[in-house]
């Protein structure tokens, strides 16, 4: 009962809220408002809040969550000492950072040195934390793992009990936190860090820690100093080698984006007929590397290469590639940097945030506002400490007065009644303050000797020239850089390292010659009549196979050739094109082929009549007949170029039709057959047909008839039609030949018709 009063209540209402004219419902509250207005006021802070507060690192080197981890453990005394679950750790990080123990504790690993991302890990671990190296070798849950802040984290914590940064309210408002670090080296630039904002992104690769802090003192000195002389390329923390090119680094340095090519290290070892990769580039992991292989041998592309496994264990990383005994293991190699991620690129996009604003910053300006934000960093510690120092002066200058007089104070103290009355009566006596006399309330009577006394008015002096030091250094911004350059000094003695990326130029690379990147194999090549040519391997040719043509085509050539030799293509328009046969794709039997008016560009219906693959000395003859009743043979030698044209024009005479040609292998005298137009029939022996030294030659006669012209060419397997072939054979040319015998044409007629 008590649905069916609301609906009709319901419906009651919808029926008040009809408007009077149109009978449609009248909006409650509506607000007209453009949807792209709306999008902006909803998605720009959300936007923003990821650009500032997620993914782009600050000036100190690190992003909030990196931060509010490291905080955590320094205030967790994790510093020294014994480790702490990571479990522990990331539980009380979630005071700081609200986004989940899971993303957390992928922070906490990526920090640390087990798992090998930065070139000066943070933090000391112990456990499986997976690998950089590895996509699929999965670190151990937070609950079995340990670790403990690095000892060269003292770089970032020295200034945080000084003022050095200002502190913000965490998420809850229970707590505070720093809003940077004041790191004592540019950090920024000596660990790798990688974001991705909205609308942004940033890319910024790992230097050497001790190449920076000379390059920062350099430049401390001349602003102008040449980045190139202390800091000449990146260094990661996988180590391999950077193709070093000096102008394109320059050009990063300047505008802060570019890229380079990293390429991995091996050892070959041709005993074994093996190849180990010891190292590889920061930007990719073995599995990747391992499918690209496994991928190249599946194409074809990497053919010599057996095997390939993933050997790596304590000792370190090792992937393992067996090749073939008859193969180069330098060629391989060089095929596996050029087709596989062995050899990869690294983009830089050296994006950060000054003062909550992204800017794009080249490695000189980097530094440069490191250094002014630094400095900043130490005047407010020496303010800090010269602030201390004045309050314990303070306080020493109320003791001084007391102790030049000291009888006089006991006695105060002797004849004041309550104790509350002890501070106003030193305060009064000795004309101090509150605090002064406090301190003085507060001294021991063990203290009251000739030694205390000169020891504390030594101290008053002491404390007066540190205060002094102190406001110097505040005011004087030769001090503050001299500061920065010592502590610079001291890091690098203290935590600096030998380069892991070692630097390779261009031309150092010894790059094998094209043929000999090119895999080895022979193959069967076939032509049709509608202009298909399929390229085969050999090896796809075992068993039982079925080659696939287009309907109502058929092929008209075969031919056996290797993936090295070139091939000629004769066209019907008196033209060679040519190629080399890795040019042409491998095909599966059941696969058309390549079209060659597309493959070879060829003019506008122009075909594709013969095709021949030549050896590396262009060896043999090529034997043409023409419609007119011509023949020639022209040495295979006259279509060999040097420069290795696609197109050679005129390649044979075309002032008649061409109605067939062969390939004369050299030493090789093979009998042919030419078919007229009236069905005559000459049977003769290559040699006899005429040899010109030019590709243009028109020949000499072969059919000497009137009216009659040539329409084929048969090789001598090919007249099986043919009964007596004696009878056909001619000794001498040109000659008018023999009418072909009724019984053959039969014969043919028949077999034709057999094929049909």
């Amino acid at each position: 009962m008590s649905v069916k009063k609301e609906d009709g209540s319901r419906k009651k209402r919808m029926a008040d809220d009809k408007t009077m004219g149109g009978g449609e419902m009248a909006p409650v509250n509506a607000i007209e408002k453009k949807i792209s207005d709306t999008l902006y006021e909803n998605y720009m802070p959300y936007a923003m809040s990821v650009i500032v507060s997620r993914a782009i690192p600050e000036i100190d080197g690190f992003k909030p969550a990196h931060r509010k981890l490291l905080y955590t453990m320094y205030k967790m005394n994790l510093m020294g000492g014994p480790r702490a679950k990571s479990a522990d750790v990331v539980g009380q990080t979630m005071k700081l950072n609200p986004h989940g123990d899971q993303a957390i504790y992928e922070t906490l690993v990526r920090l640390t040195r087990g798992n090998g991302t930065l070139l000066h890990p943070w933090i000391d671990s112990k456990g499986n934390f997976g690998s950089v190296t590895s996509r699929d070798m999965q670190y151990a849950a937070s609950r079995y793992t340990e670790v403990r802040l690095d000892p060269s984290c003292e770089t970032l914590f020295s200034g945080l009990d000084k003022d050095a940064v200002d502190y913000v309210d965490n998420y809850s408002g229970t707590m505070q936190e720093p809003v940077l670090f004041p790191a004592v080296f540019p950090t920024i630039l000596v660990n790798n860090n990688q974001g991705i904002a909205v609308g942004m992104a940033s890319n910024i690769c790992s230097f050497n820690l001790s190449e920076i802090c000379e390059t920062t003192i350099a430049l401390i000195g001349d602003k102008d100093a040449d980045l190139m002389e202390t800091l000449p390329a990146p260094d990661f923390s996988t180590g391999a080698y950077l193709i070093y090119d000096q102008a394109d680094m320059r050009e990063i340095y300047r505008t802060g984006r570019g890229s380079f090519q990293l390429r991995g290290t091996a050892d070959i070892n041709r005993k074994e007929r093996r190849i180990e990769i010891r190292e590889i580039p920061y930007t990719t992991t073995i599995e990747a590397i391992i499918d690209d292989i496994a991928d190249g041998i599946k194409k074809g592309k990497l053919r010599d290469i057996t095997a390939v496994r993933d050997e790596t264990d304590l000792t370190g990383l090792c992937i393992s590639v067996d090749y073939r005994a008859s193969a180069d293991p330098d060629v391989i190699l060089h095929q596996l940097f050029s087709s596989t991620s062995l050899q990869s690129s690294f983009s830089c996009n050296f994006n950060l945030l000054i003062d909550n604003k992204p800017r794009v910053l080249g490695v000189r300006e980097i530094l440069l506002e490191w250094v002014d934000w630094r400095g900043g960093c130490i005047r407010r510690e020496a303010a800090f400490e010269a602030k201390k120092k004045r309050a314990s002066l303070h306080l020493m200058r109320g003791l001084e007065k007391i102790l030049l007089d000291i009888d006089k104070a006991i006695a105060v103290i002797r004849l004041t009644e309550t104790e509350k009355e002890v501070i106003p009566r030193l305060m009064e006596a000795f004309d101090i303050d509150e605090d002064q006399a406090d301190h003085v309330a507060e001294i021991r009577l063990r203290h009251l000797n000739r030694e205390y006394i000169l020891k504390r008015i030594r101290d008053i002096d002491l404390l007066e020239e540190e205060i002094a030091k102190l406001d110097r250094l505040v005011g004087s911004r030769a001090m503050v850089r001299d500061k920065i350059v010592r502590q610079l000094k001291e890091v690098m003695k203290k935590y600096g390292r030998e380069r892991k990326t070692r630097l390779i130029a261009p031309e150092e690379i010894e790059i094998p010659e094209e043929e000999d990147l090119i895999p080895a194999y022979n193959t069967r090549l076939f032509l049709t009549e509608q202009g298909y040519i399929k390229k085969i391997p050999l090896t796809s040719l075992r068993g039982n196979f079925e080659l696939r043509v287009k309907e109502g085509d058929r092929i008209i050539q075969e031919l056996e050739s290797s993936n090295h030799a070139e091939i000629l293509f004769f066209t019907d328009k008196a033209q060679v094109y040519k190629l080399m046969a890795w040019e042409i794709e491998d095909h599966r039997p059941s696969i058309l082929g390549e079209y060659t008016p597309n493959l070879l560009e060829l003019d506008e219906g122009e075909r594709v009549v013969f095709i021949h693959s030549t050896g590396e000395d262009f060896e043999g003859e090529f034997l043409f007949i023409f419609e007119n009743g011509k023949g020639v043979r022209l040495d295979a030698l006259g279509y060999a170029t040097k420069q290795r044209r696609r197109k050679l024009v005129r390649a044979f005479d075309d002032s008649s039709p061409l109605v067939g040609m062969a390939y004369l292998a050299p030493g090789s005298d093979p009998a042919f057959a030419v078919r007229s137009h009236k069905n005559k029939l000459l049977y003769f022996n290559s040699s006899q047909v005429v040899k010109k030294a030019t590709r243009t030659a028109q020949g000499a006669m072969i059919l000497r008839a009137k009216n009659d012209r040539l329409t084929r060419l048969y090789r001598e397997d090919e007249l099986g039609f043919v009964r007596d072939l004696s009878y056909y054979r001619v000794l001498t040319l040109p000659t008018a030949g023999r009418y072909i015998r009724e019984e053959s044409l039969e014969d043919r007629q028949l077999e034709l018709g057999t094929e049909g």
